[in-house]
């Protein structure tokens, strides 16, 4: 659970976002893992990497460098690490390649697109780049499947992966499903939280027709379990759009 951000976790967060998957029939393995009960394992591979020479002090704020790449303002500067500095880590030239199970062949230039990026902020909290490799290989997670609104989020990952010697997940990024206006839908739009909570069956179908499945028309009415259970049996992966949208076509799912 990304809870690592105290400032914007909002109240009450995780026990919606672990009701909705329960309405929906979705389970997980073991207890919910917390970032914010990760923070030693975080600091330690800050401790690792510094070690390593792949870090260094950083005093811009996040205003003058809002634009990216991250120009190297500090990268030589020999500037002591102490309060209101973030950690940045280093990045090299050159292409990161990698096959996406659904979006095919994605390369970035970290280095060109991005620059050296901050893995432990100047409040002292752990940035998302580093927390997620540390967890997603603590949890022994072997692919990782999320929006691909985060696509541009894995080269940097990558190189979180390469500069700590850890293995490199499969990743399989969905498309994102968005409203005319381009915002994702969520259960923040009210209509789509309403749908969830009484029609959970008829969401879990309406997902699968725009992921590229096609669900048996017999399964209307149905419940969240028999619906997951056929998905499971029938899903094709390779039927998913490579697309990075998709446009919900009315006001409901």
């Amino acid at each position: 659970m990304d809870d690592i951000d105290p400032p914007r976790v909002a109240r009450h967060a995780d026990s919606l976002i672990l009701g909705a998957l329960e309405t929906l029939g979705l389970q997980w393995d073991g207890d919910v893992l917390y970032q914010s009960s990760r923070l030693p394992a975080y600091s330690g591979a800050v401790d690792q990497l510094h070690a390593a020479g792949l870090l260094y002090p950083c005093a811009c704020k996040r205003r003058e460098v809002s634009r990216h790449p991250y120009p190297g303002t500090c990268r030589e500067q020999g500037l002591q690490d102490g309060p209101g500095r973030s950690l940045r880590l280093r990045t090299t030239a050159g292409v990161v390649s990698f096959v996406d199970d659904i979006q095919g062949i994605h390369h970035q230039n970290v280095g060109a697109e991005t620059g050296d990026f901050v893995v432990r902020r100047a409040d002292g909290l752990t940035a998302y780049h580093l927390a997620v490799v540390i967890d997603d290989h603590w949890q022994g997670v072997t692919r990782v499947v999320r929006g691909a609104d985060l696509l541009t989020s894995t080269a940097a990952q990558l190189h979180v992966q390469e500069s700590l010697g850890l293995p490199t997940p499969g990743y399989a990024h969905l498309p994102m499903i968005v409203d005319a206006h381009g915002r994702k839908i969520s259960k923040s739009l009210g209509a789509e939280a309403a749908l969830l909570k009484s029609q959970p069956g008829a969401v879990l179908l309406s997902v699968l027709r725009y992921l590229g499945q096609d669900p048996d028309p017999g399964l209307a009415g149905s419940s969240v379990l028999d619906i997951l259970a056929w998905a499971t049996r029938h899903w094709r992966l390779e039927a998913v759009p490579k697309v990075r949208q998709l446009q919900v076509t009315s006001h409901k799912l």
